[in-house]
């Protein structure tokens, strides 16, 4: 077997495996049965309206929330039930952007890039300090930013920095939360520029949260939406604007009328 044909099997290979994810908090049922698959070096993002479970899904991928059923591996190593030497080690092989960044603003954005690596390793204070200027370069960030606090970045920059954190240890899985929210069209394409450099240059598996359906379009591989707690639908990118599902349909057009918005209307009057 030559070495090209080596690496598309290997590429072909499930590195993420999640079969009837159940998750309740008290009497409301989030993930009622979460089946999703993501292959090695493959882009997913997971769309669905606000509050359909999308962000408990990637908590239970972490280990963050403990599911109530179901399995999710890792490499073919289950999560659940897992020991917690076991969690920390598969968590190791994670970055993860959240929704605002969650920066630490007592932190100068040197320390903030290297949080985790100082946390689990020794390293200098120099190395930490060449290690951040080497990661937030390649993301277009200015060297002398590292000695800046979050509050004096603009929203743009620190999305910058909340990825440069992400990557600095090379994981081989990248989870983004909402990650062009409260940009602008051109600032969120630029930071959509950025996820995909990142992703091809570690060779990361990525999963993508987003209502931003510009961006899923630029960044995603594959398309998976939640709703009613389970996967309607998982496709190519390509193939989301002609699934025959009224639901995706209204919600990757942006439709104000259809299936997603009776429901919501349905639900408020019993509320």
């Amino acid at each position: 077997m030559t070495k090209k044909a080596y690496a598309e099997i290997n590429e072909m290979q499930t590195k993420i495996e999640m079969q009837n994810v159940v998750k309740t908090f008290g009497r409301k049922n989030v993930l009622k049965g979460i089946n999703l698959s993501v292959n090695a070096k493959e882009s997913l993002a997971l769309i669905g309206t606000s509050g359909c479970g999308k962000s408990i899904t990637l908590k239970c991928l972490l280990g963050l929330i403990t599911a109530d059923d179901g399995s999710i591996k890792v490499d073919g190593k289950e999560i659940c039930g897992a020991d917690r030497k076991t969690m920390e080690g598969l968590r190791r092989s994670f970055g993860m952007t959240f929704q605002f960044g969650a920066l630490f603003d007592s932190l100068p954005i040197w320390e903030n890039v290297t949080f985790r690596l100082r946390k689990q390793q020794k390293m200098s204070r120099n190395d930490a300090r060449d290690l951040a200027v080497e990661t937030i370069t390649q993301l277009g960030l200015s060297p002398q930013v590292i000695d800046q606090y979050p509050a004096e970045l603009s929203g743009g920059m620190q999305k910058r920095v909340a990825l440069a954190r992400a990557i600095a240890d090379k994981p081989e899985i990248l989870l983004f939360d909402e990650p062009t929210s409260g940009l602008d069209p051109i600032t969120g394409g630029v930071i959509d520029r950025l996820i995909i450099d990142a992703v091809k240059r570690l060779g990361a598996t990525a999963m993508t949260i987003s209502h931003d359906m510009a961006s899923v379009r630029r960044i995603a591989d594959k398309v998976a939406m939640i709703h009613n707690g389970v996967i309607i639908w998982s496709g190519k990118v390509t193939e989301m604007d002609d699934t025959g599902i009224p639901e995706v349909n209204q919600f990757v057009h942006g439709l104000s009328e259809g299936p997603l918005t009776l429901a919501a209307k349905e639900e408020a009057w019993r509320g």
